[in-house]
């Protein structure tokens, strides 16, 4: 009877990135389904309420943990230059903003503090897009395209 030889063992780099691609895709479901709960046929109201809120503000929070997972596994055990390690600062900074802006009534911070309704307005609206964006920035800092540049050579030559 012949065996089946043991699958071969997956690196923790490549474990890595599998996981913290899977929380971002889990964390895009759960923004998607916050953001837009019609096109889960899950619309109920013609405002956004706290819940959706709070759910949208999870999904980018997993997006932006599992985006970390995986930006972080892509270094391959080199060192990070410091345009990486700050870029990582970004991408929590931006959760940060978002959540603020995002959750501002329920903290008190917005035009509509407890107890009346928290509702999502236009500059709250502002202030996610905003946090989304230095996630985005931060992100691009973390790639290790910046390993291969070597700014000490460059600028050298001028």
């Amino acid at each position: 009877m012949a065996q089946t030889p043991p699958a071969p063992p997956t690196s923790s780099r490549r474990l890595r990135k599998r996981v913290g691609l899977g929380i971002a895709l889990i964390g895009l479901v759960l923004f998607l389904l916050g953001a837009k709960p019609d096109w889960f046929g899950m619309d109920r109201s013609p405002v956004v309420g706290f819940i959706q809120i709070e759910v949208f503000m999870a999904g980018l929070g997993l997006i932006a943990l599992g985006g970390y997972f995986t930006m972080e596994a892509m270094w391959r055990g080199r060192d990070r230059p410091v345009v990486a390690e700050f870029g990582a600062r970004l991408v929590g900074t931006g959760y940060v903003i978002s959540l603020a802006s995002g959750m501002a009534d329920v903290f008190g911070l917005g035009t509509r503090p407890l107890p009346a309704v928290p509702f999502f307005g236009y500059w709250q609206g502002t202030g996610v897009l905003a946090g989304q964006i230095v996630m985005i920035i931060g992100f691009v800092m973390m790639s290790p395209i910046w390993s291969s540049i070597d700014f000490r050579r460059q600028n050298k030559k001028k």
